[in-house]
């Protein structure tokens, strides 16, 4: 930035006491149930329109092994969505390309796992993946449209819609008040390392 104003001065300054004060923390990870096959769940989430410079929207998704974080992301979107079930759809998308490539990679290490399930929180985008008509509202995101559709219909990747409330995707998608996303950061299995004494 080549003007950088007070506000963003606020912003660095919290951010670098966030991270002064999380060094401790990272990814738990602990052993998957091994009486048969370990789920695949993908969260996918959007926010759209959410960059006041462009407008684009913001993806996130977070993946997971049984009970372990193994595939996280948030990006922005590279072109602009024209309503919020387009950015959600979009980030549908992005989120089965991943758990393709993690099938395809799971499958070459011969590793049991089930059949894997993407949950969204909004019901348009989970209606669009689920219905086998071509609609000309949808005809500019054909490609993804007809991505997710094809793991759909063939029942190699479920969508299911799912609470706001229970989108742990949220965290990667937007600013959120502490409470929430203190409840989510531990959702993810991102914890602090260091023990707890009694003073």
């Amino acid at each position: 930035m080549s003007t950088p104003l007070d506000s963003h001065l606020v912003a660095v300054k919290r951010n670098l006491k966030y991270l002064k004060g999380t060094l401790s923390y990272g990814l738990h990870m602990q052993p998957a149930a091994v009486n048969g096959p370990i789920s695949l769940i993908a969260f996918c989430d959007a926010d759209w329109a959410s960059d006041v410079d462009d407008r684009r929207s913001t993806s996130g998704s977070a993946i997971f092994f049984g009970p372990n974080l193994i595939s996280w992301w948030s990006r922005k979107q590279r072109v602009i969505a024209r309503s919020n079930t387009e950015a959600e759809y979009r980030s549908i998308a992005q989120a089965s390309a991943e758990l393709t490539w993690i099938q395809a990679l799971l499958q070459e290490l011969k590793v049991p796992f089930s059949t894997p399930t993407l949950l969204c929180d909004n019901q348009s985008a989970v209606a669009i993946a689920h219905n086998p008509v071509f609609h000309s509202k949808t005809k500019h995101m054909e490609i993804d449209v007809f991505f997710v559709r094809d793991k759909v219909l063939s029942k190699q990747l479920p969508v299911y819609h799912i609470p706001a409330l229970d989108q742990w995707a949220d965290l990667l998608t937007k600013p959120l008040s502490a409470a929430r996303f203190e409840v989510l950061r531990d959702k993810l299995k991102v914890q602090s390392f260091c023990v707890k004494t009694s003073p």
